[in-house]
């Protein structure tokens, strides 16, 4: 997590505005928001610029309270997709009220002693609590990039997901998130494969079995694939570019694992499968992808 540098300490300390906006200049500080710096290259992302804002924000809270809600995914280290890091959200126990800032979310609401944990010196909503959080409160495929990613740390369970839902009552989203923990599933391995998911639900397709091992007569594995039907005798891949990241040897160059991801394909057609790949720009035109596995389910 990213050192903080306040604009009341550097004053104290015999530094000028002057000095700072100069060091902002040469990149040797980052402003993260108004009087807090972060020392060095600006945070790579939006997930981990939020983390530094956050850092900020509690570390000039008045009143203490407990990170929650997508400030809570981010440090959790869970993945996002299209949503907005315009507010930090913190979480006050009752009867405390407020109603924020223009920086601050403000929630009041209930929490166990056992829905809150420490990082990074932070108070911070647990893993399930979190995630039941993002499930109320973010369109459904947003949250269920971050639930899958939840339940793939093996840090809870959709039985724990539902406990916590269970005890908010009736609560606003309460509805809405028990269906993002029904469809949410651990065993998708990226972004682009939850969103997958959800794009195949909207369009009525029958759902797939995940990370589907397909094997030969005697047992050897030919390939593990993102999504399968079995009764289709299909199998698809989200082909997100990270994952060729990942196929590569030491020395090899990305050329050579395409066409060794070529020749794995062609060993999966070999053995009665067909096979449909979608990449991430079409996930934004969902018809195109649900006509390419229609297809693909009524080939011969």
């Amino acid at each position: 997590m990213a050192d903080l540098l306040r604009r009341a300490a550097a004053l104290a300390d015999g530094m000028t505005d002057d000095e700072l906006a100069r060091l902002v200049r040469r990149g040797e500080l980052v402003r993260l928001q108004r009087g807090t710096y972060t020392p060095g290259d600006p945070p790579a992302g939006d997930d981990e610029r939020h983390a530094a804002v956050v850092m900020a924000t509690v570390a000039g809270l008045r009143l203490p309270g407990v990170v929650s809600h997508l400030s809570a995914a981010v440090l959790h280290g869970l993945p996002t997709w299209n949503v907005r890091f315009d507010r930090v959200h913190i979480t006050r126990r009752p009867p405390a009220s407020g109603s924020g800032t223009r920086r601050i979310h403000l929630h009041i609401a209930r929490l166990a002693d056992d829905e809150v944990t420490e990082l990074n010196g932070l108070e911070v909503t647990d893993l399930s609590r979190t995630a039941v959080d993002v499930a109320r409160t973010l369109p459904f495929e947003q949250a269920v990039v971050t639930l899958d990613a939840a339940l793939a740390t093996g840090w809870t369970t959709k039985e724990l997901l539902s406990d916590r839902l269970s005890r908010m009552g009736a609560v606003p989203g309460v509805r809405r998130a028990a269906r993002v923990v029904a469809f949410a599933d651990g065993r998708s391995e990226s972004v682009g494969e939850s969103r997958s998911r959800v794009l195949m639900k909207r369009l009525g397709l029958p759902a797939p079995d995940l990370q589907v091992r397909l094997r030969r007569l005697d047992g050897s594995e030919v390939a593990r694939c993102d999504f399968g039907w079995r009764e289709h005798r299909t199998i698809a891949e989200f082909d997100g570019r990270i994952k060729y990241g990942r196929l590569l040897r030491p020395g090899q160059e990305p050329g050579d694992a395409v066409f060794e991801e070529k020749l794995r394909e062609d060993d999966i057609r070999d053995h009665g499968w067909k096979v449909a790949r979608w990449i991430w720009r079409e996930l934004g035109t969902p018809l195109v992808i649900g006509d390419r596995l229609r297809r693909a389910f009524a080939r011969r």
